[in-house]
């Protein structure tokens, strides 16, 4: 009873930790914890247990004791110049590589703290004192200078797991600077785009030279998956959290219909659910392969025998793991290149595959790589052997070899006929002579 009672409290604390985690706030001042208390109210109700500190702080420490003491981290200090205490950009930078999550935010005094962090994580971030500028999609509200933008739903990347339902989502507000992605990078994500019409670019000062970024090229909101699938979010303002633009209503100048409240709350919790791992996570449950017809999979495989393939991937939901179940996973049978490529097909709670093991025998493994927007990326990798034919497993006649039957045949038919003649054969030429 005792040891049940512990493997509960074991469970229950696991769960826990899936849900949420200790999560370090930098802020550029404590007056931020006020202005965007919605947003980290949210948090703490879905179990963070958030750690508030100013940037600079002296005494500021991401490890105890050799240890991460913070699942993940905050970044609303855009204007920081130097981390304080035992954090600087190349420890943000480890934090990330250990499986760190980043959530930070710019704005168009950032300083070169927030700007190298960036740099190293494949985002650009514009000149200080720039703003994105549109002219033609900016709220009713704005005060002239046009860069409190009014953003569509359907400017945002094409992935549920990051942004939520589009059809549902109110437009968004956004004042802040522009953003640049690597785009080489197959890691990045460009979450929110700007539209055609805007351009990046200081609202105080006269345009004398072309902007550095115009258009579609301009990225509101990036994010960052890396190999590891830890997850790095940018935003280029600091009011898309707010409470102010959490609560603002919506409407674009001269035009549209006019939204009681913007989308940024939506957004927002969204985005964080993505980026701490509350959306999107799969692992591998269970692999299993085995000949057909038997259950328990074998030393070794022979060339050409018939294998069932099934693999069981669960997903974090709510902060328990459920059976993930789709219809585009690929299973491949590899000996340096792919030797079988063919699809797993759902069977209940998993995915299965049925193939012939091809006529080559080396050291092959099964590959499951599977790789979607939003998901993290799912590797199996499961080495088996596969042996030539034993000797008493070939076939006693080979069709492809009866020419050469036919011709031994014939061969000693053709001795025969040749043995009985010259044994037999009269030489009746020499008898006349006689």
């Amino acid at each position: 009873m005792f040891i049940l009672s512990v493997l509960l409290l074991l469970a229950s604390h696991l769960s826990t930790a899936l849900a949420g985690g200790e999560t370090l706030v930098l802020l550029d001042n404590l007056s931020i914890r006020e202005t965007h208390s919605t947003f980290f109210k949210s948090l703490t109700d879905r179990g963070f247990k958030l750690t508030y500190k100013v940037a600079d702080d002296p005494n500021l420490t991401l490890i105890k004791h050799g240890q991460y003491i913070y699942d993940h981290l905050i970044l609303f200090s855009p204007s920081v110049e130097e981390f304080g205490g035992d954090i600087s950009v190349s420890s943000i930078i480890d934090f990330i590589d250990n499986g760190g999550n980043v959530f930070m935010v710019a704005s168009s005094n950032v300083g070169d703290a927030i700007r190298e962090l960036a740099s190293e994580n494949g985002f650009e971030i514009d000149e200080e004192g720039t703003y994105v500028i549109d002219h033609l999609n900016h709220d009713s509200q704005d005060d002239g200078s046009h860069t409190l933008l009014v953003a569509d739903a359907a400017d945002l990347v094409d992935a549920p797991l990051i942004v939520g339902s589009k059809q549902k989502l109110n437009p968004i507000l956004f004042r802040g600077t522009g953003i640049i992605s690597d785009k080489t990078n197959p890691l990045i994500l460009n979450v929110l785009s700007a539209s055609s019409s805007a351009y990046s670019y200081n609202p105080e000062k006269p345009i004398v030279e072309y902007p550095h970024a115009i258009g579609k090229k301009i990225v509101l909101i990036s994010a960052l998956q890396a190999r590891n699938n830890a997850r790095v979010l940018l935003s280029g303002s600091l009011d898309l959290c707010s409470d102010s633009f959490y609560r603002s209503s919506v409407k674009k100048a001269n035009q549209g219909q006019q939204f009681s409240k913007s989308g940024n709350e939506d957004l927002c919790k969204t985005l964080s659910r993505w980026t701490f791992k509350e959306e999107g996570v799969i692992r591998v449950g269970k692999v299993e392969h085995h000949r057909v017809g038997e259950q328990e999979p074998p030393e070794s495989y022979t060339i050409l025998d018939d294998v069932v393939f099934s693999i069981s991937v669960e997903k974090l939901d709510n902060g328990k793991w459920v059976p993930y179940v789709s219809t585009d996973m690929q299973l491949e049978f590899v000996r340096i290149d792919p030797f079988v490529r063919i699809p797993l097909v759902k069977k209940g709670n998993i995915h299965q595959a049925q193939f012939k093991i091809p006529d080559v025998y080396g050291v092959y493994k099964f590959v499951v790589d599977y790789q979607r927007k939003g998901l993290t990326h799912l590797y199996s990798s499961t080495q088996v052997s596969v042996r030539p034919l034993q000797h008493t497993q070939y076939e006693r006649f080979i069709r492809s070899a009866y020419p050469y039957y036919v011709s031994a045949f014939s061969m000693m038919f053709g001795m025969f006929i040749f043995s009985c003649v010259f044994l037999y054969h009269k030489d009746v030429s020499k008898e006349k002579n006689e």
